[in-house]
């Protein structure tokens, strides 16, 4: 790239909370291209009703009366190719079969469950390892990685890649360094957004998974990633002091906020954006109103009609409250509490910048210290009886009942 770079867009790596004090850095393809996609070109969603926000110019804006072209809409097959890279002054310890199956089929079960069956993920590793021309260190690969090294790394990987992979028949490339290599930082993990596609085999490549994972990898990691190249934020805090913690925005309750989460469903408002939660499944509340939410997590029993799983009330132009229901089911068996849990949207907000905060419906309490990426927020969901009015507003939501089902029963009186 020549001329002034363009501003910087908040990292789209994940955190682990053994580095929670490593700072989050941005990257420049100084070689290749450079930072991430913010505002594309729009398609109109299919159903977005008077409560969708509108998309903004923030990095993933979680806005979604239109949705962003430049990234793939996960309403159907995709198939994505995973690419193994080892190193000169390195020997792979662990084949690469070995390695894809710490992978898959789980991150394709994962997206299956979140999106009720509307959506497929699936997987060609490519077996064997592919050779960079350079020793591992020779990249300097960390989560602050220079841009001339970084634009080194994908334009050899890519070199490497292409005589042998033919990438016009996929989606979505995920690169895979050797998880022993010397050089290898699994900090650095994260999504590489490029302004200019590069092409390969016929195809525009505007984005690459590249994992520098440890073996086995953390959980759900490449469910975080993956869910960043469908245009989704990362949902964590970065103190600006590299001190504190990472998770006082969402906690336990979306993998886009940690790959450890114990509750890693994602958000309605995500399932919304992505397609996975039609009309007659949010409900747009404006007056005061008693309805059933079913559980977030849970799969419709085969012919029935789904009822609401996302309640929304709009509280501004750019923002809104979200209001679901989650349990101990699908991707959210392992959570730490059941309960209707409420949350704030802003539109406006970029990646890592807080576009959701959980409302603490226990403030003074706290739950699961032994699991919990995030324990104060960990029993945020109301339970049955319970009742409280968002800080900061009048909007008072109140769970009535709770059915032999797992069906919830709320009242919100905007």
């Amino acid at each position: 790239m020549q001329g002034q770079q363009p501003p910087p867009q908040p990292p789209e790596g994940v955190h682990r909370p053994s580095l929670r004090a490593a700072a989050a850095g941005l990257f420049c393809l100084a070689a290749i291209a450079a930072t991430g996609l913010v505002a594309g070109p729009s398609a109109a969603a299919s159903t977005p009703g008077s409560c969708a926000l509108p998309r903004t110019a923030a990095h993933h804006s979680l806005g979604l009366d239109t949705w962003n072209t430049a990234y793939p809409k996960p309403e159907r097959r995709l198939d994505a190719v995973m690419i193994f890279l080892s190193f000169p002054d390195s020997r792979p310890l662990t084949g690469t079969g070995e390695i894809a199956a710490s992978y898959f089929p789980d991150t394709s079960r994962f997206f299956e469950q979140s999106s009720y069956g509307r959506f497929t993920l699936r997987a060609h590793p490519r077996k064997g390892w592919l050779r960079m021309p350079r020793a591992s260190t020779a990249y300097a690969i960390q989560r602050d990685w220079a841009p001339d090294r970084r634009a080194a790394y994908l334009r050899d990987a890519l070199a490497v890649a292409d005589p042998v992979v033919d990438f016009s028949r996929y989606d979505i490339v995920y690169l895979v360094a050797d998880p022993d290599a010397p050089g290898v930082d699994s900090d650095a993990t994260k999504v590489v957004n490029l302004r200019t596609p590069l092409r390969a085999d016929g195809a525009a490549i505007h984005r690459v998974v590249t994992l520098f994972e440890g073996n086995p990898p953390d959980r759900n990691v490449l469910a975080h990633e993956t869910g960043h190249v469908f245009d989704l934020p990362d949902l964590y805090h970065r103190p600006v002091d590299g001190k504190g913690d990472w998770d006082t925005y969402v906690g336990d309750w979306d993998v886009m906020g940690s790959q450890f989460a114990l509750a890693p469903e994602f958000l309605g408002w995500h399932k919304w954006k992505l397609g996975w939660l039609g009309e007659g499944q949010v409900r747009c509340v404006r007056g005061p109103e008693v309805f059933s939410l079913e559980p977030l997590a849970a799969r419709p029993a085969r012919g029935t009609t789904p009822g609401t799983r996302l309640a929304v009330v709009r509280t501004g132009q750019h923002s809104a409250l979200a209001v679901e229901a989650r349990g101990v089911v699908g991707n959210d068996r392992g959570a730490c509490t059941e309960g209707v849990l409420v949350y704030r949207v802003r539109g406006e907000a970029a990646s890592g910048a807080g576009p959701v905060e959980v409302i603490d419906a226990h403030p003074l309490t706290d739950a699961c210290r032994d699991r919990s990426v995030y324990p104060p927020l960990a029993d945020a969901p109301l339970g049955v009886g319970e009742a409280f009015t968002v800080p900061g507003g009048t909007t008072r939501v109140e769970v009535v009942d709770r059915t032999a089902t797992g069906t919830w029963t709320v009242k919100i009186t905007p």
